[in-house]
């Protein structure tokens, strides 16, 4: 078997290739925009230094290909909304190009990384799949539109596919002096230093974390499944305020970071938690827990500090 990871020199694209070693030959497409080729050292791949806005480069990318992970894309909720264009350049014209060349190639199965943002700040709790979408920000839009693409090549094209919506995905490897980066490994870092934890608003905002192995396991686990389809929520189904996060997170490192707080940021949501129960009803079971990914992420960290 032969499978693509568009994004695999990123966090969770990385973690994915992880899983396949051994288990199949590994074509990487990245163009390092946010991703790092150290992610991949020691691990078996091809790798393919190109955007998927560019289809000669998909289409030399694809060839030869079983299953496709797409996981490229703009992932910056704040860039998308100081950059529209470009965020519409790589998370459609780039997912366009995947997915034509996907079904030319006959690939068997198309896996799309897709988000919890395409919720919006929706009030009900937890975040079920057929609940109406608010998207807040281009980047939601866009996850949102990646969706109804993905769904009309299955529907139209015969190109089988499914979306998985990642809830607030953390683990071992997430960079977090990136730009990108996310509240625990921003946090972690800053209690292991001593230094203030920021937060944006007031820290009541919920969080459903969910640690990457799972998210990898989802991923496999959907890809491997014939037959099928549809879009799926993939997070614990519990929520945490960054409040909580952060007490815990300081708690655990036996930190004295303050906390400091700054003015919301423009596109973030108020609460997100899943629903999980569509994606337990395909048989898919966790592989981890939260607790377990919050230490392994302080062991990747610690020695770095």
């Amino acid at each position: 078997m032969r499978i693509l990871v568009t994004g695999g020199a990123g966090f969770i694209g990385s973690s994915l290739v992880e899983y396949y070693q051994n288990r199949a030959e590994i074509v990487v497409l990245d163009n390092l925009r946010s991703g790092h080729r150290s992610n991949l050292e020691a691990l078996e791949h091809r790798f393919i230094e190109g955007c998927v806005t560019d289809a000669v480069v998909v289409q030399e990318a694809i060839e030869g290909v079983d299953l496709v992970f797409h996981l490229a894309a703009m992932v910056s909720v704040p860039e998308s909304m100081k950059d529209p264009e470009t965020c519409v350049n790589i998370n459609i014209q780039g997912l366009l190009n995947i997915l034509t060349a996907a079904r030319d190639a006959k690939v068997r199965k198309l896996v799309l990384a897709g988000s919890s943002a395409v919720y919006g700040d929706n009030p009900v709790v937890p975040k079920t799949e057929d609940m109406p979408p608010a998207p807040k920000s281009p980047y939601a839009i866009t996850k949102l539109d990646g969706e109804f693409y993905s769904e009309m090549f299955r529907r139209e094209m015969g190109l089988e596919t499914a979306s998985l919506r990642f809830f607030n995905v953390f683990g071992p490897g997430q960079d977090p002096n990136s730009p990108y980066a996310a509240a625990v490994p921003i946090f972690m870092r800053r209690a292991l230093a001593g230094e203030p934890i920021t937060i944006y608003g007031n820290g009541e905002q919920t969080r459903d974390f969910v640690y990457v192995k799972d998210v990898v396991a989802a991923l496999a686990h959907v890809a491997g499944s014939p037959g099928l389809q549809g879009t799926y929520n993939v997070g614990y189904g519990e929520g945490m305020t960054i409040n909580h996060l952060a007490a815990r997170i300081i708690d655990l490192v036996g930190s004295s970071s303050p906390l400091e707080y700054e003015p919301e940021r423009v596109g973030d949501l108020k609460h997100s938690v899943a629903c999980v129960q569509n994606l337990l009803a395909t048989g898919f079971r966790y592989v981890s827990s939260f607790d377990e990914g919050l230490l392994d992420t302080l062991k990747h960290l610690r020695p770095n500090c």
